[in-house]
């Protein structure tokens, strides 16, 4: 199969750089001969500029012709009698065809490495699409369970009020509203992580940041999730100074709403849950620990890819957590953070870190 012909476009943006390159070794070569008159600093200079064409344009052929230029240069320019093609020079057959040598397995080398680098960067692209499709997969499998889930439960409880309101108590008529209450709030919830995950654009492997107030972030964390869950207790502690990081401030609540709704509904215990941040280096490192049952250990290292925590318990609406820390990891990487999960003596802890950023100083 005949290869294809090269573009036009990048026919000429090949000879224009040659050109350039060359005009610009030619000048160099001939002040540094007028200050020294040693023709080897000349050669060395072609074959720089040999590398440097190679590497600037598509193809062997640009480097091989800026190889054979510049030995030309230096018979005629840099070579007496001057301004004359002599190839009878004593010595210079060897010469011409050493720097012929040189240029050209240069210009192999360089275009090589070039190709290699192109190859390299294609292959991370191919990896990043795969991990993206990886993803899609995992967050359709949690949406079948965590949403199908709290949706079968409301319609169950409310077909037996409609059919069963003669015989049904007030209690358990107020029980059955409640349970309806508390999982059509859960699927609000998941809507709202669907929603949060569309605020990263696709193709994009990260999200458009501003400098956040971390007080003020974790305040509105706190406020919002208490008007959800007014009986949930948190132990919170921020840093004392006044912390600016880079973030999508919608994206991080989420998350942290994600994390600590999460310790509440599977530690199995009601003890107050544990949250604080802490500042390492350039770097905000959040933790949300709660002294319940923990993960099973076959699974912690699974769940942020949609494995939920046990896939056996799907009676109870809120056993379901793939959905939400799958979408956890995916605004974490987004913002270029780490996120895990580690099992304690006691109860789960969650950890997820961010980048801060620039920093911000009173003076700006």
């Amino acid at each position: 199969m005949k290869k294809p012909r090269m573009a036009k476009k990048t026919l000429y943006q090949n000879t224009i750089t040659t050109v350039i390159f060359l005009t610009i070794a030619t000048v160099l070569a001939y002040l540094f001969f007028l200050a020294s008159l040693n023709t080897t600093s000349v050669a060395f200079i072609y074959v720089l500029t040999v590398m440097l064409i190679a590497r600037n344009t598509d193809g062997y052929v640009p480097g091989i012709v800026a190889g054979v230029i510049g030995v030309i240069c230096v018979n005629v320019v840099f070579t007496y009698p001057y301004m004359k093609l002599n190839f009878n020079l004593d010595g210079y057959p060897i010469t011409f065809f050493v720097m012929m040598m040189v240029s050209g397995i240069t210009s192999t080398l360089t275009t090589q490495a070039k190709r290699q680098n192109e190859m390299l960067i294609e292959q991370e692209k191919l990896l990043m699409e795969a991990e993206k499709e990886t993803m899609r997969a995992n967050l359709l499998r949690a949406v079948s369970h965590d949403l199908r889930t709290p949706l079968t439960s409301i319609i169950g409880m409310s077909g037996t009020c409609l059919d069963e309101s003669e015989t049904l108590t007030k209690e358990e008529k107020r029980e059955m509203i409640r349970g309806i209450h508390e999982d059509a709030n859960w699927l609000l919830n998941m809507v709202e992580n669907l929603l949060s995950i569309t605020r990263i654009q696709v193709g994009e492997t990260r999200v458009v940041t501003n400098p956040e107030c971390l007080e003020e972030v974790v305040a509105e964390d706190l406020s919002r999730l208490k008007k959800r869950l007014p009986q949930i207790q948190i132990r919170v502690k921020v840093p004392d100074d006044v912390l600016m990081v880079s973030m999508d401030a919608t994206l991080i609540e989420q998350v942290i709403i994600n994390l600590l709704e999460n310790s509440y509904y599977h530690s199995g215990v009601e003890d107050a849950i544990d949250f604080y941040v802490e500042r390492a280096g350039s770097e905000v490192i959040f933790h949300i620990r709660d002294y319940g049952r923990g993960i099973e250990p076959e699974r912690i290292g699974m769940i942020f890819d949609g494995a939920g925590t046990d896939p056996n318990k799907s009676g109870d609406s809120h056993k379901g957590m793939g959905i939400g820390l799958s979408i956890c990891k995916t605004i974490i990487t987004a913002h270029e953070g780490h996120i895990y999960a580690k099992n304690q003596e006691k109860g789960v802890e969650f950890v997820f870190t961010l980048p801060i950023g620039e920093e911000i100083t009173d003076g700006e």
